[in-house]
């Protein structure tokens, strides 16, 4: 028993003294770690690369994207080279990192970052014989993304990532990136709404006016956004409530519940949708690609609505022009009058072909202008004169079918023609 408690206290001191050796061999404590190596002279060359393990979330109403990457700084820093016969390297964890000099690179419009714990500070430091150092970090960073929504959901975002020295500026520390455009690496990334075209490597400085210039390294890339989600939440929707409310053009014009009923569900839910688009949207102050549609389609369905107010107004004043002229008895019921074209086939009506337009209209709106005595045109004149704004609207109000006959047809050419340029605009 008494040499097995032996070995155990020989054990931690054989440990103690490794790490003793280390410092000692490593010579931390001749020398002052708060100043940077190579104090005094040039600026101290800092290499870095990265390598991209996931994009985690994109945020359009926060504007900012958060990334999980391996950060590398590679330095030179004589005052930690050591004596070895073979070249071989040391590695250590975060605890040796506390005692040296290290590069205070921090993430320029970053809001929230941390290096991850589990289960050990996931910080690793290599040391060469020489003096070169590896430093790595395995961090999660959540940045700024400054995003142009004006071809909302058919954009393409550009963000990126700005690497800087806190404390050194570009006299004191210069940050370039190790093996140029070789040195941002990235692992196979899927995204849900984004396809990412491509990653880039760049470089620049940063100007601040209290203390100068600072070497400033940039992680580009560029988000195209899928299509197919919105198709499926937001245009397939609208597309058929625009085309529902066009039902209402082949409904009998005397169907009042039923036509008023379709165009108000039409409405609501063409609202409900620009609602739940836009709550989950930034409150940006300009159009958006995806506004343009949805506000287009909804004023179709509007105008469907207000077609049948039309058509409604005038078959009530075409009933009182033929009430007043005692073609409709007093007693007659409307509505065993109705056909599916729109047209009254009761027997006790008058049904007459368009009627011929006088050269003088009266003035009463309620009455119909007189038809005109047979004369035969002379030699020289015209068969057919043109007709006044007046004489097409009276003509209109006679027939107020025709306005949904006119409707069938114009509504849908309509919205083909606006379909057509918006998707030609911005695909």
């Amino acid at each position: 028993h008494n040499l097995r408690i032996d070995y155990k206290l020989k054990r931690q001191d054989s440990t103690k003294m490794l790490l003793i050796k280390s410092e000692q061999l490593l010579r931390i404590e001749e020398h002052d770690f708060a100043i940077r190596p190579g104090f005094g002279g040039a600026a101290i060359p800092v290499g870095i690369d990265v390598q991209v393990e996931s994009i985690d979330s994109i945020s359009e109403v926060n504007m900012d994207f958060t990334m999980t990457l391996y950060l590398r700084h590679y330095w030179k820093d004589e005052r930690l080279s050591f004596p070895s016969r073979n070249n071989q390297s040391r590695t250590f964890d975060s605890r040796l990192v506390k005692k040296i000099w290290v590069p205070d690179v921090f993430f320029v419009h970053s809001k929230r970052s941390f290096i991850h714990d589990t289960t050990m500070d996931n910080i690793m430091l290599r040391v060469f014989p020489d003096g070169n150092i590896l430093y790595s970090v395995r961090v999660t960073v959540t940045a700024l993304c400054s995003m142009d929504f004006s071809s909302f959901p058919l954009d393409t975002q550009n963000c990126s990532l700005e690497l800087e020295s806190y404390a050194y500026n570009e006299n004191d520390l210069m940050l370039y990136w190790k093996n140029g455009n070789d040195s941002l690496r990235t692992d196979e990334i899927v995204l849900s709404q984004f396809f990412i075209e491509h990653f880039q490597a760049s470089s620049g400085l940063g100007f601040y006016s209290s203390t100068g210039w600072y070497s400033r390294l940039f992680i580009n890339f560029i988000l195209r956004r899928h299509i197919f989600f919105f198709m499926l939440q937001t245009y397939f929707p609208t597309m058929l409530m625009v085309v529902l409310s066009w039902v209402s053009f082949w409904i009998d014009r005397r169907a009042v519940p039923a036509r008023v009923s379709l165009g108000i569900t039409t409405v609501l839910t063409m609202s409900t949708i620009i609602t739940g688009v836009s709550s989950s949207m930034p409150q940006v102050s300009y159009v958006k690609a995806v506004d343009i549609y949805l506000w287009t389609s909804f004023l179709f369905v509007f105008l469907s609505v207000i077609e049948y107010a039309a058509v409604n107004y005038c078959t009530t004043l075409e009933e009182m022009r033929k009430m007043k002229r005692g073609k409709i008895p007093s007693t007659f019921n409307a509505s065993q009058a109705m056909a599916f074209d729109g047209c009254f086939h009761d027997n006790d009506i008058e049904l007459t072909p368009f009627p011929r337009m006088a050269p003088t209209l009266t003035s009463d709106p309620l009455t119909t202008p007189t038809e005109s005595p047979d004369i035969h045109p002379t030699e020289g004149t015209r068969l057919r004169r043109q007709r006044s704004v007046r004489e097409n609207v009276d003509l209109l109000v006679s027939n107020s079918y025709m306005i949904d006959s006119y409707s069938r047809l114009a509504f849908p050419l309509s919205y083909l023609l606006f379909n057509t340029i918006y998707w030609s605009m911005y695909s």
